[in-house]
């Protein structure tokens, strides 16, 4: 899929209390890496062989999803990550499928006004929500700086 841009202050907190010796920057990139691992595990992704390096602000993730939309959020969980501002997607999937937009939240965007903009009518917001779960758990809770999956409507 290639490289994406996120906005690095924004997002989950999934890192805590940065490194500051140079020696500690390597730990703090594999222990930023773990973390990142164990959360897009948590969320019951199917990927083989999930692997992510962290260097600065840039994620690189590797493995197998088992479809394109697995993909896409495996890289949505780790960009919408605070602290990340790139994420660089090796994966691969086990099935080809088209890919989704993205879109990056700005301020009073709702999933009605995003839809109405990607699909021409605002009560199609639960065909986003439902692509971006479980990242969102309710259609109300979205943030400037996340980047949202827009998927394209099934006939």
């Amino acid at each position: 899929m290639g490289l994406f841009s996120f906005i690095k202050n924004a997002g989950a907190k999934v890192f805590g209390i940065g490194k500051t010796t140079a020696e500690e920057a390597t730990e703090a990139a594999a222990e930023k890496a773990n973390k990142l691992v164990n959360a897009v595990e948590a969320l019951g992704f199917a990927v083989v062989d999930l692997d992510i390096t962290v260097v600065d602000d840039l994620a690189t993730v590797y493995g197998e999803a088992e479809n394109q939309a697995t993909r896409e959020k495996v890289v949505l969980v780790v960009g919408n990550t605070e602290g990340i501002a790139s994420v660089d997607d090796r994966m691969t999937t086990a099935v080809q499928e088209p890919e989704a937009q993205f879109h990056t939240v700005v301020r009073g965007d709702t999933l009605g006004k995003i839809a109405k903009t990607y699909y021409g009518n605002a009560m199609k917001y639960p065909v986003i929500f439902e692509a971006n779960k479980p990242m969102l758990t309710h259609p109300d809770k979205i943030y400037p700086g996340q980047v949202l999956r827009i998927p394209a409507l099934e006939d």
